[in-house]
């Protein structure tokens, strides 16, 4: 039954990331010139959103251009507001400049209508503006999906792919505004990155087709990466949320973490687990995400090590019968193995998202539960467990359990 149920909320991934895409490559691809012309002159993504849901996403998207992990490539200036500086508006008119490019999440969310202001004076400020749902941006790229867990997907692809190929614009520096007026290109060491490229091209046309081509791929490699490993981990799903849902409704809760990126995802996997998507019924399950604090974060790494970052948390929350979640890329990061560690110590479960070949954690065994996304491309690897930890919340819920009322604890 939850197997047939994987296999449904799988093919509808694929169906409308391939849809989607097909529509929207071509814009992201121009869109991606215009970024580029933005950055060149000196502007800044700022990103904005206040759901739980929409915070993540600009927390994601700012970590991802400011610490990029494309070989070669820059780093380029991001700033993420949220509900934690007062009124987005206000936050937005003490922060953008004219050549800034404003994205904004969730205006169809809680608290939308915030976000739509906010928007609106960076439009008013000279900032070019982008949303993944009507809000009066310039560019609007409004998955079609009617599952919220789908659209979320989507856009992080999306804005995954802008901050990818934005640099292929930086290698033909002569097609940007501002620049001087010869085409140049050199792909350099990100050639790999980039198939459709060759030493002939040298007009905008040709390049942004070949954006095009690149971002057509990109969304491929994920639909088929989000087919592996739901695929291949359909048991492990399946186990997962019978240890979450046995611990939710025995009073216990989970524990969420992760670094970069992935520390991102954790905090998305909590508050959709604290705020389920309207309409489902769901109830809302106790969570903690222990990437949340920075205070405590600094603290512990500059005091103790980074390896302990986490393992302290799990120390002060966790106990016997809750859940450690953790989100990696790479599974081999020394602070997720020392928390995973703790918890077994303590008789919590744990259960493992990792990429690449699963790394220590898999080959170790050190979760009970260890989904694997067999690939080496970290954006890719990231949207494919955004796949699966949204599975699983819903195979949380999949499932009527007819058991003793939940017992109340404090964290």
């Amino acid at each position: 039954m939850l197997g047939g149920r994987i296999e449904e909320l799988l093919a509808a991934r694929v169906d409308e990331g391939e849809a989607y895409f097909e529509r929207e490559a071509g814009r992201l691809a121009d869109l991606c010139h215009r970024m580029a012309e933005r950055f060149a002159r000196g502007g800044r993504l700022v990103a904005i959103g206040l759901s739980p849901a929409a915070r993540t996403d600009v927390r994601h998207v700012t970590v991802e251009f400011v610490h990029p992990v494309i070989v070669g490539k820059r780093a380029l200036p991001a700033i993420g507001l949220s509900r934690e500086g007062g009124p987005l508006a206000s936050q937005v008119d003490l922060v953008a400049e004219p050549d800034d490019i404003a994205i904004a999440f969730g205006p169809d969310e809680e608290g939308g209508d915030e976000v739509i202001a906010g928007l609106e004076v960076a439009r008013e400020r000279g900032c070019l503006t982008l949303a993944f749902a009507p809000a009066g941006a310039e560019w609007e790229l409004v998955p079609d999906a009617e599952d919220p867990f789908v659209r979320q997907e989507l856009a992080e692809t999306a804005y995954h792919v802008l901050w990818e190929l934005v640099h292929v614009f930086f290698d033909h520096r002569g097609l940007l505004e501002g620049r001087e007026e010869k085409a140049t290109h050199d792909t350099g060491r990100s050639s790999f990155l980039y198939p459709f490229l060759s030493e002939s091209e040298s007009d905008l046309a040709s390049v942004t087709a070949d954006v095009r081509a690149s971002a057509l791929l990109k969304a491929t490699e994920v639909s088929e990466l989000r087919s592996q490993t739901l695929s291949e981990g359909r048991d492990q799903l399946i186990a997962a949320a019978e240890t979450l849902r046995t611990c939710f409704e025995g009073g216990g809760k989970a524990l969420a973490l992760g670094n970069g990126g992935s520390a991102t995802d954790a905090m998305d996997l909590v508050a959709d687990l604290r705020y389920p998507p309207a309409g489902r019924g769901w109830p809302a399950r106790r969570s903690i995400d222990l990437t949340e604090d920075t205070a405590i974060i600094t603290a512990v790494g500059n005091d103790i090590g980074i390896e302990e970052i986490f393992q302290r948390q799990v120390i002060a929350y966790g106990r016997r019968g809750d859940v450690v979640v953790s989100l990696s890329t790479s599974g081999n990061s020394a602070n997720m193995i020392e928390a995973l560690a703790e918890a077994r110590r303590r008789e919590m479960a744990t259960v493992a998202f990792v990429g690449y070949d699963g790394g220590k954690i898999a080959a170790d065994g050190l979760a009970d539960h260890v989904i694997v996304t067999r690939s080496q491309n970290i954006p890719r690897i990231q949207e494919a467990q955004a796949s699966a930890y949204h599975v699983l919340r819903e195979l949380i819920e999949a499932r009527p359990h007819r058991g003793p009322r939940p017992q109340t604890r404090e964290p």
